[in-house]
């Protein structure tokens, strides 16, 4: 027999089955939703210009909830390549002193300090990364950290969540600020195409669509045996 969600939540605050919400949820695996901009499209080539990670945290409820969001400028490793086409859809000047950027080393294990803590807060034992677009962002990211010799990736190797194919399913839209306006999301294209702003609106409408489809087809999901 199904049991009632409130019931499971219940439970799961109470430790009887070893696992926070979060955990439970995804099989042991903390969602984070990155964000990269870029000088281009080939991950082994061009520069890493910014990175952005927002955490995804479980309220009591069991609903999924935006947590801080970490950001980082970066500073172009050696010789990248940087697309000019790139920069005017961004509007990111690389070298302008304003962005306060700082080396990919050093910007990658920031960040990945700060998602370690976060999978640990949540219970978890990995990240799992969330993007518009995954594989683009999944990519970069492993062949930055693969460029700076970082072994203590916290995300998992290749499994992602695409906001785009959900996006699809549930909305019919694809592109970011459309697939928002569906969702209620407040979007706006001057501040779109920063990693930390577009990480956020990623991660908002992530969690709108997975809380809707608890809602709708309840959560968990029936015991087969039963």
């Amino acid at each position: 027999m199904k049991r009632e969600r409130n019931d499971w939540l219940l439970e799961a605050e109470a430790g009887g089955n070893g696992e926070t919400l979060m955990a439970a949820r995804f099989r042991g695996y903390l969602p984070v939703v990155l964000d990269v901009e870029t000088g281009g499209f080939n991950a082994r080539t061009d520069a890493l210009l910014e990175v952005a990670a927002t955490p995804l945290e479980m309220n009591e409820s069991g609903d999924l909830v935006c947590g801080p969001t970490f950001s980082h400028a970066v500073v172009p490793f050696a010789d990248a390549n940087i697309e000019q086409a790139s920069l005017d859809f961004t509007g990111i000047d690389p070298y302008d002193p304003q962005r306060g950027a700082i080396d990919e080393g050093e910007a990658l294990r920031s960040l990945f300090s700060d998602i370690r803590h976060a999978v640990r807060a949540a219970g978890c034992k990995r990240a799992i990364l969330v993007g518009h677009n995954a594989f683009f962002d999944h990519g970069f990211l492993f062949a930055a950290a693969e460029r700076q010799q970082i072994k203590r990736n916290p995300f998992h190797p290749f499994s992602t969540f695409d906001t785009v194919t959900l996006a699809g399913m549930a909305f019919g839209q694809t592109v970011l600020a459309k697939a928002c306006a569906m969702a209620k999301i407040e979007f706006s294209t001057r501040k779109a195409h920063r990693a930390s702003y577009d990480c956020e609106k990623t991660a908002e409408l992530f969690c709108v669509i997975v809380n809707r489809w608890q809602q709708a087809l309840g959560w968990p999901p029936a015991d087969p045996s039963g």
